[in-house]
């Protein structure tokens, strides 16, 4: 299996990352025992999740995917086969949220307790917290790291100029810097990454892991119309892509995978892969089957007439 550095964090990943936003969600514990298994099993490493997951979800409080997480090592899974990912910020309900120093902290010691670890790999700013300065957020982060408890600090969801105005307080003030960003990025989303941010990752030498490589399951094809939606968990994320624009992506990415013998959903997370920068997609699955099909798309290399008119259809 390839591996790819983690921007200049030391951190080596395969070119594919397992998203644990499903876990407890639309794929049981059960199901999602065996899709780290069968990750694992292939090779991948990087899994990523969050405190917040799944606080949406009725009866939920937070945490249930990082608790699957932990039970798969308490069952046996060998925690040097997996970096474990995940992401503090986002509203954790009576819990707090934001990146002030003690929520940091507070979350931190709280995630290892439900993954059954003592350290986080990667452990990220979910979401910009402008009410807090830098410096704040990044000795939390310098604490936990000197503490053994984080190896390395990244960001999710940071526009440019935030990002940079980060790396800057990290430089002159000695602190962790953020190694890795985490934006939504894929083929019919491009505008948050694409530009000045990727510029920023490429030029800082940063690890970039995009979300959402499939846009919600959208670029797998199984989303057609409208009558395809009912009943879907990402109904509401999915309707907006139905337009011209997504149905020609669509198009373009059966023509390719009926050319090279693959299918859309393994084409368009291969296009994710190629862009510059870009050190592993993030995809979830909800059953054995949707990750067998997936893995398969790091054995694809995309030639120059397939990633131009992907280029065109979806600019």
């Amino acid at each position: 299996m390839e591996q790819r550095s983690l921007g200049a964090s030391g951190l080596r990943i395969a070119p594919l990352a397992l998203g644990g936003n499903v876990f407890g969600w639309t794929a049981d514990e059960a199901t999602s025992l065996s899709l780290i298994d069968a990750f694992v099993e292939r090779g991948f490493s990087l899994i990523d999740t969050a405190d917040v997951y799944s606080t949406w979800v009725e009866g939920h409080q937070g945490g249930e995917s990082e608790e699957i997480i932990g039970r798969w090592l308490k069952r046996g899974g060998a925690r040097e086969k997996i970096v474990v990912a995940t992401k503090v910020g986002m509203d954790m309900r009576k819990a707090g949220k934001g990146l002030s120093k003690a929520h940091i902290v507070q979350s931190a010691e709280n995630s290892l307790r439900r993954l059954g670890t003592d350290h986080i790999d990667l452990y990220q700013a979910h979401i910009d917290d402008i009410s807090v300065p830098f410096e704040e957020t990044l000795e939390a982060f310098a604490s936990l790291v000197k503490a053994g408890k984080v190896r390395v600090v990244g960001a999710s969801n940071y526009v440019a100029p935030r990002l940079a105005e980060a790396l800057a307080v990290s430089a002159k003030s000695g602190l962790p810097r953020f190694d890795c960003v985490q934006p939504n990025f894929n083929l019919v989303n491009r505008s948050l990454f694409e530009g000045a941010l990727q510029k920023l990752c490429i030029d800082e030498h940063l690890g970039v892991i995009p979300y959402y490589a499939l846009a919600a399951g959208f670029l797998t094809g199984k989303y057609r119309s409208v009558a395809d939606l009912p009943g879907s968990a990402r109904a509401g994320t999915v309707a907006h892509y139905l337009d011209p624009r997504g149905l020609d992506i669509l198009d373009e990415l059966d023509k390719i995978a009926a050319r090279l013998n693959a299918t859309p959903a393994q084409i368009a997370i291969a296009w994710v892969m190629a862009q510059p920068g870009v050190t592993a997609p993030i995809v979830s699955a909800t059953s054995l089957a949707q990750l067998q099909d997936v893995m398969k798309a790091t054995a694809i290399t995309l030639d120059r007439k397939a990633l131009d008119r992907l280029d065109r259809v979806s600019a």
